[in-house]
């Protein structure tokens, strides 16, 4: 195997680390990098460690010598929290995208939601990032989100991934509303435990996220991998219409009829694979990829 084609975990890089490695080799030029300081300004208010790019980067590239914005967050600074400054850093990004159009628009979530230490003003930005990609995806430019790190996608960027174009996850990657550790301090370790990781991934995890059409490609934990799937979707426009929203809505609607009531958490997802036509449910998280993909092409 040569050095070209060795995989390298998506998950195990930094936001910096990714943007080099799925990109054009050095096309990315950042918009107010680490350089010009914009932090957020309630932290220092605060007492708290701040990141001179508020843990997010933004800037233009060429990915498959075609022209993309892109925005990587960054999770080992809080989380990948979503403060005033990051969101505005990922609406400034959504908005310029309207004015320069380039071919697509990716996010590199790495992110736990709201970063609680701006409570409000995290919540009010989340709004406008997704205000900002619905405006984008209207103006007829794809927004990709890639998940695969750490932290996953869950809380605003949760949605916010949910409102784009097109979605690819790695099989270690994780989607949903609320995280884990949010729904056992809400409800109790008894509605959800945290520290299950099978629980985690059979509910939030890449594999069940595919087989549900959570997401529209999965793949291995690997950089090369990521960017295949990236350059593949870069002409996958899907205007948002009232039928795709009905669609939509019956699909969810679907998955709820297919899920008898007063199943726990260890049943849930296993039973759904099951509803869902999914042969040998039960092996799925064992599965490797390859094994997951072929489950429902079948």
């Amino acid at each position: 195997m040569t050095a070209m084609t060795t995989p390298i975990s998506w998950a195990e890089c930094s936001a910096r680390e990714r943007l080099a490695r799925l990109l054009d080799a050095g096309s990315f030029h950042e918009w107010l990098p680490p350089a010009e300081r914009v932090s957020s300004p309630h932290l220092a208010q605060l007492g708290v460690p701040s990141a001179f790019d508020d843990g997010v980067a933004v800037g233009r590239a060429t990915l498959g010598g075609r022209p993309v914005f892109v925005a990587a967050q960054e999770g080992a600074f809080m989380g990948g929290g979503v403060g005033e400054v990051h969101g505005a850093k990922l609406v400034g990004l959504l908005r310029r995208a309207l004015r320069d159009r380039p071919d697509a628009v990716l996010l590199l979530a790495d992110s736990g939601g709201v970063r609680l230490h701006e409570a409000n003003a995290g919540l009010i930005a989340v709004s406008e990032v997704m205000r900002a990609v619905l405006d984008v995806r209207a103006a007829g430019i794809p927004v990709i989100t890639l998940i695969g790190s750490a932290n996953g996608c869950f809380g605003g960027m949760g949605i916010v991934a949910r409102c784009t174009d097109f979605i690819v996850m790695s099989d270690v990657g994780r989607l949903a509303m609320s995280g884990p550790e949010v729904i056992e301090a809400s409800h109790g370790v008894e509605e959800f435990d945290a520290r299950d990781r099978a629980l985690v991934w059979r509910t939030t995890g890449g594999k069940h996220r595919w087989l549900s059409g959570d997401c529209d490609v999965l793949v291995e934990d690997d950089v090369h991998a990521f960017r295949a799937a990236a350059i593949a979707a870069l002409d996958e426009r899907r205007p948002v219409t009232l039928e795709s929203l009905r669609a939509e809505h019956l699909q969810l609607a679907r998955r709820l009829e297919l899920l008898p009531a007063g199943l726990d958490g260890d049943e849930e997802a296993v039973t759904l694979w099951r509803s869902l036509g999914v042969q040998q449910a039960e092996r799925v998280p064992a599965l490797d990829v390859d094994d997951v993909l072929a489950l429902r092409a079948a």
